[in-house]
């Protein structure tokens, strides 16, 4: 296991400002290690509440494909987008240090890098912030704009250093940081006439390594998502190209370190075979599911606990439909067009609770990124019938990521689901491989938000995909820093020939110290073992943790 001071690197590949900001604003507010959030952005302009929008912003930036927002942090506008490496540093500050004493360890750092990378004359200037090209010659030129904010010994925001950058959205559209009297330049720019090249990776490389001496205990903990990502990675029916499989699982799975794996023949060990109990109380929970025509997922993914939660009045229903707008490579739900989502559906899920003795109800839902709200008003109906006919019973809600949308996820929010659960399903490696259309930071992000609304927070994962040991500590470290509660961590088990191999049987003793891991980071409970799946002991795990806010009265919509 990494030292818990070490510094913990993250390459989380391209992220829209609002998800990395929530993110990174969920770990200085709740973390208490070390990290560096590394990435790109699309086209954004951001700016500090003091910056002259007036005179430096010359553009509609929606005419130019890019984002306007603010940010608590110093300084004017400034520019975010793809080939620029953007470093978000949330770490400890002593007490004795200020906003400046910061602002020069990250000059320091990115000095550093510079001049290692082969930048001549690289340098800061007294009467302007950031760092510099050319400090000691008549024209100097700004490579990296930084900006901090500072509060409660713990710092965020951080810099943004020009590598390969479409300097254009600098030059034509903005006066960055409000200085018009000084050009800006890329590190492509400064090393062209030596013909030199220098990759993003590289640079995040040499950044991660001098960062490490800087802040946390000198040593380094970092994982990456992969570097390259595009349409090819989706799914035919998220590309706008109708449904169908992708054949390139396999593939992702190998750029991603992982080969081989276990035939699907291959005996499972005997703690992964559980034993199925069809007692009173199963048998009515199928009878009332068939009667109010509806779903389980523990009926339809086979789950191993299923006679153990039914009796303990636990119920996982699948809402939306049964065809999902993703291909993860792990799961067995149909991929072709889904259905428009059966209005009567709300009420017959709250029917099948009331005539039953469900006491913790588990909503989850498929993928529906064929909908504008991602279907979140459809499961936020559901939650509000379930308590208008059961007002005893808690609910819990196991989502998509609805494409990191604010305004689909606050829908969800504003109804206040008991728990709030959303997958992140493997470590950061291995997510393009598994489900290539979701992300390892807007999972996170989507989290964080949920958090900082005031819900009960909830996330899981499987292991057995070709991750290492170190890597789920890593995972179970970031879940930790932005406050999730309750964790669950299961063995893959391939459905078919046709999705992802099984790497590897996780023993149970790993099982076991994740768990004692995890809880020791601050998670409430983690519940981890072979056979663990979303929802089991779902209405245990959801008894021991302390909701955060006091919900709201609410009525129906």
């Amino acid at each position: 296991m990494t030292a818990p001071g070490a510094l913990r690197v993250r390459w989380l590949g391209r992220v829209p400002y609002r998800e990395a900001l929530a993110l990174q604003t969920a770990l200085f507010e709740r973390g208490r290690g070390d990290h560096l959030l590394l990435l790109e952005h699309p086209h954004v302009f951001t700016h500090g509440p003091r910056a002259d929008l007036a005179t430096n912003l010359l553009v509609e930036p929606e005419s130019v494909g890019a984002e306007l927002v603010a940010v608590k942090r110093g300084g004017d506008i400034t520019y975010h987008g793809p080939g620029q490496l953007v470093g978000y540093p949330v770490v400890n500050v002593s007490n004795s240090l200020g906003a400046s004493d910061h602002v020069c360890a990250i000059q320091r750092l990115v000095v550093g890098t510079l001049q290692e990378l082969g930048v001549a004359d690289v340098g800061c200037l007294d009467e302007y912030p950031g760092v510099w090209v050319g400090v000691s010659g008549p024209n100097p030129r700004k490579i990296c704009a930084i900006g901090v904010r500072l509060a409660n010994g713990r710092a965020m925001h951080g810099f943004a250093l020009n590598v390969h950058t479409d300097l254009r959205y600098m030059r034509e559209h903005i006066v960055p940081c409000g200085i018009g009297t000084k050009p800006v330049t890329s590190l492509a720019e400064e090393l062209a006439d030596e013909g030199v090249e220098v990759s993003l990776q590289h640079v995040a490389d040499v950044v991660a390594r001098r960062a490490a001496a800087i802040w946390g205990d000198g040593t380094l903990e970092r994982q990456d998502v992969a570097w390259k990502h595009t349409p090819a990675d989706l799914t035919p029916f998220s590309r706008g190209e109708g449904p169908g499989e992708s054949g390139r699982a396999l593939a992702r799975l190998e750029s991603a370190g992982v080969e081989g794996g276990l035939s699907i023949s291959t005996r499972k060990p005997d703690w992964l075979r559980p034993k199925v109990q069809l007692g009173a109380d199963v048998l009515a929970m199928k009878r009332t599911v068939r009667e109010h025509g509806l779903v389980t997922v523990c009926e339809e993914a086979g789950c191993p606990n299923l006679s153990e939660c039914w009796a303990s009045g636990t119920a996982t229903f699948m809402v939306l439909g049964e065809r999902c707008t993703r291909a993860c490579g792990f799961c067995l739900v149909d991929t072709r067009k889904p259905m428009a989502p059966a209005i009567d559906e709300p009420e017959r899920v709250a029917a099948a609770v009331a005539g039953s003795s469900v006491r913790h109800a588990v909503l989850t839902m498929v993928a529906r990124d064929d909908l504008d709200d991602g279907g979140f008003a459809h499961v936020a109906e559901c939650v509000l019938a379930i308590r208008e006919r059961s007002p005893g019973t808690s609910v819990e809600t196991l989502v998509s990521d609805a494409k990191g949308d604010d305004a689909s996820l606050s829908l969800l929010f504003d109804v206040r689901p008991d728990v709030f659960n959303h997958n992140i399903e493997t470590v950061a490696r291995l997510q393009r491989a598994v489900r290539p259309s979701a992300g390892y930071a807007r999972s996170l992000s989507v989290l964080a938000r949920a958090k900082a609304a005031g819900l009960t927070t909830k996330s899981g994962l499987m292991v057995g995909l070709g991750e290492s040991v170190d890597e789920v500590d890593g995972l179970l470290f970031d879940l930790a820093s932005i406050g999730v509660d309750i964790v669950t961590i299961g063995q893959y088990l391939r459905p078919t020939s046709h999705h992802l191999p099984v790497a590897r049987w996780v023993e149970p003793a790993e099982f076991t110290r994740w768990a004692q891991l995890g809880e020791s980071l601050g998670i409430t409970h983690v519940e981890a073992s072979p056979l663990t799946r979303s929802s089991y002991h779902a209405k245990e795990a959801a008894e021991q943790v302390t909701p955060t806010a006091t919900p709201v009265a609410l009525g129906r919509r």
